[in-house]
């Protein structure tokens, strides 16, 4: 029997998502199950079902919930800076940070990346990444043009490599199952990936 208080029904919806993200911090995405989540909540199961028809649909809320919290985070560390190289490092400093507050969130994209069919929580992963990489291309372009960044430099590439080095810091901290190493880590990585693409100037 659901002993929480009524909430409204979005806010119910949100309180859903910041529970499976949590259980994701500290479990395998996959073996969650609704009654898991119901559990953890203090809910029946009908009651979980009746803001969410189905567990995909509980997974796509999860992606969207992640996806408009991590490019909010860093929009906002990029705003004002008019570097666009230190633009980026505020990003990627950003993004650590998000993964160090919500490490069942890297588990839960990873784990949706590896599932071989097209589901609508995959999507929203992909047009994360797609979204992500269109605001470092234009940060990058704008970096060569203003000679912070090899004029030669592969934009496509260097986004890719920038969101690659985070996906690695991540794992590497999921790995040694001390999810704060990535914080400790990611001036010294970004200083060698700052190297790798600015300008000698």
């Amino acid at each position: 029997m659901d002993s929480r208080p009524k909430l409204p029904a979005d806010e119910r919806r949100a309180v859903t998502v910041e529970a499976v993200v949590e259980l994701a911090g500290s479990q395998n995405p996959s073996e969650i199950t609704t009654a898991a989540i119901a559990k953890h909540m203090n809910l029946t199961q009908g009651a979980l079902f009746r803001h969410f028809p189905t567990k995909d649909s509980i997974w796509q809320a999860v992606m969207e919930w992640v996806a408009e919290r991590l490019l909010a985070r860093i929009d906002q560390s990029a705003q004002g800076i008019d570097s666009p190289l230190a633009a980026m490092e505020a990003m990627f400093m950003a993004h650590v940070d998000f993964v160090a507050e919500h490490p069942g969130a890297p588990r839960m994209i990873f784990g949706e990346l590896q599932r071989a069919d097209s589901t609508p929580a995959k999507c929203m992963v992909q047009t994360l990444i797609q979204h992500y990489g269109e605001r470092l291309n234009r940060l990058i372009e704008k970096g060569k043009a203003r000679g912070e960044l090899f004029s030669s430099l592969d934009s496509d590439a260097a986004a890719t490599l920038f969101i690659g080095t985070i996906q690695g810091l991540v794992m590497q901290s999921l790995l040694a199952g001390d999810v704060q190493r990535m914080r400790r880590d990611a001036p010294r990585v970004f200083a060698i990936y700052r190297r790798g693409i600015g300008s000698a100037r």
